[in-house]
Order: C-alpha cells, then structure tokens, then sequence
C-alpha cells in the first residue's frame, strides 16, 4: 500500500507532478487505500490553508489548490465507489445569497463525489428560496451551505427558516461550512451540524446518508 504521508505532503507543497505520479501508482495498484488517499489529499489541503493564512500562499495559490483537488478526486473517486458498488446518496450543496466564494465548495464537492456521494451543486450567490426549490425538486435528505463573508450567517438563517416554511425542515439534514461558521452560529442558524473541516463534513453527511 501507498505510503500517503508523501501525498500530503505534496499537496500541501502544491506540488501537481508528484500528487498525480503517487495517484498513478495508487490506480495501477488496483485502488487500495484509496480512502487513505483522500483523507492523505485533505489534510494535505489543510497545509495550503495554514500556509495561506500565514502569508505564504495566496489567492492564486488556493485557486490551483482547488483544480489540483479536484483533478486528484477523480482519479480516487472511482476507485472508492468501485469498493463501495456505487454511490451511497445525493445531497444540495450551495454558497449562500450574498456570498460568491466558491474555492471551499468546491474542494467539499470533489470530497463528496470522491466519497461517492452525488453532489446537487447550486453554484454561489443562491437565494433562499432557490435552494429551498433544489430541495423539494430533487427530494434529498441532506444540504450543505457554505460560505466565508460574516452577512453568509444571515443568508444562512434565512434559508433553513425558508425550508421551515416550506415545511421541509424536518425531512432534510443541513450542515454548515465556512471561515464564520461557529457551534454558537449553528446554533443561531438552525442547523443541524457545522464544521471547518471539509474531510469531516463529508464524513458527517456520509453517516446522515447511510443511516
């Protein structure tokens, strides 16, 4: 099996050329440890977050991070939900109204797809009551909002109250993420769970979906 303290380290390093050429040897091998090697990328992605945070990385630099996720998730993703039979569920995932960053979400989604669950993607900017559409239209069990402006919290709150409304509440499940994003915010929002981590959310939803 792999050893994917390389992977990590790589990714972190954004180094493209040894990530795809340990995915390449990971694919010949016939998948094993294919979840390790996501796991491997994510936290390889949480070095580029710490470095970006730090001052050494820029914009620029978590852009090429996200296509360098997203290019190293479909070379995984297939090879996990070869293990599993298939996929295990659909969900909504969104930035929210007010909000257009889409690198994090982006990065969650290719977790997602990896892990084999499909992804319903809205895009950014969504208003409350086109997320609350997506919802009653597909008939998923779980939705992802996502967002790093402060004003995505309001945007938040309005959209899970929209689904009250619509009397959809109670049938879906609804996770939080994003820079803003607290226990107390969760909280305040109405949803059902948050995190920071995007390896974590997608173990969150995985469980909600399988349950």
């Amino acid at each position: 099996m792999e050893n994917f303290e390389e992977l990590k380290i790589a990714m972190g390093a954004l180094d493209e050329d040894a990530v795809m050429a340990i995915l390449d040897r990971l694919k010949d091998s016939g998948g094993e440890g294919a979840a390790e090697a996501l796991v491997a990328c994510q936290a390889g992605m949480d070095i580029v977050g710490t470095k970006y945070e730090s001052g050494e990385y820029f914009v620029a630099d978590l852009i090429f991070a996200g296509d360098l996720m997203t290019d190293a998730a479909a070379v995984i993703k297939p090879l996990i939900v070869g293990e599993s039979g298939g996929g295990i569920g659909k969900m909504v995932l969104s930035t929210v109204k007010g909000d257009i960053h889409d690198i994090g979400k982006n990065i969650v989604k290719a977790l997602f797809e990896a892990d084999g669950i499909e992804v319903i993607d809205l895009g950014v900017d969504v208003a409350p009551e086109a997320i609350v559409e997506a919802v009653k239209k597909s008939g998923v069990s779980v939705l992802a909002l996502s967002g790093v402006l402060t004003l995505a919290i309001d945007s938040m709150k309005e959209t899970v109250d929209a689904l009250a409304a619509a009397g959809l509440r109670d049938s879906v499940k609804i996770i939080l993420g994003g820079a803003p994003v607290t226990a107390d915010y969760c909280k305040l929002v109405g949803a059902d769970a948050w995190s920071l981590s995007a390896a974590e959310g997608v173990s969150i939803c995985h469980n909600w979906l399988v349950s």
